[in-house]
């Protein structure tokens, strides 16, 4: 990579910043991933040997962060599956020729 010479200007809108969650691409296979992961995370946090309860407490809180997480990932890949599915049932019932004037 080269370095950009001192005298160029300095074009802010060459720049390109990622503000995205770690989570947003993940898709709804990535979202059953997490789902599956936070439940044996949690059932693995349920059969440890007992310990300090604030370290089981913790287990249970990252769990349900990845329950949720995933959750909420396939709620909204369902709901847009849904909805296309649904533009595309408009769309074929708008230009069905059975359906003339009358």
């Amino acid at each position: 990579m080269t370095p950009t010479p001192r005298d160029t200007p300095h074009r802010p809108e060459d720049q390109v910043y990622d503000s995205s969650p770690w989570w947003a691409g993940l898709g709804p296979i990535g979202a059953v991933v997490l789902i599956v992961g936070g439940v044996a995370w949690a059932v693995w946090s349920f059969l440890r040997p007992p310990g300090d309860a604030q370290v089981q407490a913790m287990g249970y809180y990252r769990a349900s962060r990845f329950i949720a997480i995933g959750l909420v990932i396939g709620g909204t890949a369902l709901l847009g599956w849904m909805r296309d599915r649904a533009s595309k049932a408009a769309e074929g019932a708008a230009g069905d020729p059975e359906q003339g004037e009358e």
